[in-house]
């Protein structure tokens, strides 16, 4: 039976004054929404690029690179595998998608072609001229590498620009070998194409002793090193030697971030290496104490600190003339992983909110007009019942955009049609209720007893196709991107709020008029 529950009203009371205060910062902009008392919520809901405008990049990633390095590992598989069956060898270097080795001795050519194929990746194929072999990468390979060395990046920049703030951008493929990135409210994207454009390689070396102004007095090198310029051009040493060997890498890395150094008072970058890069760091730092540690970010020193102890506990600091930003961004960067291959900007601009304004008012003017068509239908076919419903649609509105102030989230055209389209949906839970209580209405049963049984049978037919909606909407989320993910988070929110206004708010509303007020008639049928 219908009944007046203190703590339901005092509950639906306290979600309707929650959604009025949470949708209120929304009346202002973002200047004036920080100054704002502190008592009051701040959070808005984002407009995205198709509405506000923003930026919008359009990047090509490097995969011949990527090749490149492949053919450099691989010139180094072949020198194992031949150097594990002593076969003497010539000629050994690599080329754009392959390598090229000469073996000495005619007869252990075969022996050779044997060794390398089971030290090297499939899809790799070895071609025999006399005594010279010839690897080369299938076609099949070439695609398979090219293709995980987009997706890698995408994850990449998509992380990159995750850490930096962003509200829901936008990244997707496009072809074979580009991305599309869009920025929505960021006008000025000189730091995020700073952030995304980065390889971000980081490579731990030892430092030679032999200092660059000697080298070049010998005319010469010393043995298995190079030479890298210093990250920081303002620094008294402009160059080092530093040893070719590869100590330990980035991929370690679980943690980066800025900080403020205790001793020196300057910004440094913290980082954590994982229990593999924590043992490998103690091993490299107890072998080497008093040595120089070359920090290497894109082959540029960034830090070249002498190691005074041993360090044991997989943490260390990266020093340099760091600002509180560029300190910010190189953790950014190492927590996000370095890039599979270099990013080239084909294509920046900035675009203007002036499509995004006629987007803005066209879909008011939608939802508007829908609106007013949906409350004229609901006051003509259902009387009392219909001003009812019209009321808890408001709220439903009013809470729906509340929820996604709450979570900031970035709203969209399509976003912009999920409410739309939760209108709608909020009215047929009415309808279906309604037109229940009808049927009860028609039978003979009393007003209370039809109104609570109409609730009562249409709750498992709301239930289940608000359901089977929402279960759609996730799948939209988990599996879409950009606009598509805020068209499901508006549309999973409305189905909560709808649920909410038509199952919990208008029935508290009926229950009130009809327990209070007492009236003979429900639409135009006269109950028995």
């Amino acid at each position: 039976m219908l009944s007046l529950n203190k703590w339901r009203i005092f509950f639906v009371i306290l979600v309707c004054l929650s959604g009025i205060y949470f949708l209120y910062p929304n009346f202002f902009n973002k200047t004036e929404v920080t100054a704002l008392p502190n008592y009051l919520s701040k959070k808005q809901v984002n407009l995205g690029l198709d509405l506000q405008g923003g930026s919008h990049l359009l990047l090509e990633v490097d995969t011949k690179s990527v090749l490149k390095e492949k053919s450099e590992y691989l010139v180094d598989d072949i020198r194992s595998a031949l150097r594990k069956q002593k076969i003497k060898y010539s000629n050994l270097g690599s080329k754009l998608s392959g390598a090229v080795v000469t073996i000495t001795n005619k007869e252990k050519v075969d022996l050779a072609r044997k060794s390398i194929r089971e030290n090297i990746e499939k899809g790799i194929q070895i071609s025999t001229e006399q005594t010279k072999l010839n690897l080369s990468f299938s076609d099949e390979y070439i695609i398979d590498s090219n293709i995980k060395t987009v997706d890698q990046s995408i994850e990449v920049v998509r992380k990159r620009v995750d850490e930096s703030g962003t509200k829901e951008p936008v990244i997707q493929k496009q072809g074979e070998k580009r991305i599309i990135v869009q920025l929505p409210g960021i006008k000025d994207p000189e730091r995020i194409r700073s952030l995304i454009g980065r390889t971000a390689k980081l490579n731990f070396h030892l430092l030679d002793p032999t200092t660059v102004e000697l080298a070049q007095q010998r005319g010469k090198l010393p043995p298995g090193t190079f030479r890298v310029s210093n990250a920081d051009p303002t620094a008294y040493e402009k160059e080092f030697l530093v040893k070719k060997r590869i100590l330990l890498t980035g991929d370690n890395l679980v943690n980066a971030a800025a900080t403020v150094d205790a001793q020196s008072g300057k910004y440094v970058v913290a980082f954590e290496f994982d229990r593999k890069g924590g043992k490998k760091f103690a091993k490299i730092t107890t072998e080497n104490v008093y040595q120089r540690l070359a920090i290497l970010l894109d082959n540029k020193v960034i830090s070249a600190p002498q190691i005074r102890e041993p360090i044991t506990g997989g943490q260390g600091n990266i020093s340099g003339n760091f600002s509180p930003e560029t300190a910010n961004d190189l953790a950014v960067l190492l927590r996000a992983g370095s890039l599979p291959a270099p990013i080239e900007v084909l294509e920046e601009r900035t675009v203007g909110p002036s499509l995004g304004l006629d987007s803005i008012e066209a879909g008011k003017k939608a939802l508007i007009v829908g609106f007013i068509l949906i409350i004229l239908f609901m006051i003509v076919r259902y009387r009392i019942f219909g001003l009812i419903a019209d009321f808890a649609i408001i709220f439903n509105i009013i809470l729906l955009i509340s929820l996604l102030s709450l979570i900031e989230a970035t709203l969209t055209m399509p976003g912009i049609a999920g409410i739309v389209l939760t209108v709608g949906m909020a009215v047929d839970a009415n309808v279906l209720v309604f037109e229940r209580i009808k049927e009860e209405l028609k039978s003979g049963r009393s007003i209370i007893n039809s109104i609570d049984l109409g609730y009562k049978f249409a709750l498992k037919t709301i239930l289940d196709a608000n359901f089977t909606t929402l279960i759609a909407a996730l799948l939209l989320y988990n599996y879409g991107s950009g606009p598509i993910k805020g068209f499901a988070v508006t549309l999973s929110i409305g189905i909560i709020t709808s649920m909410f206004t038509a199952l919990i708010l208008t029935k508290l509303i009926v229950t009130l008029w009809v327990v209070k007020l007492k009236p003979n008639r429900l639409f135009l049928t006269k109950a028995s």
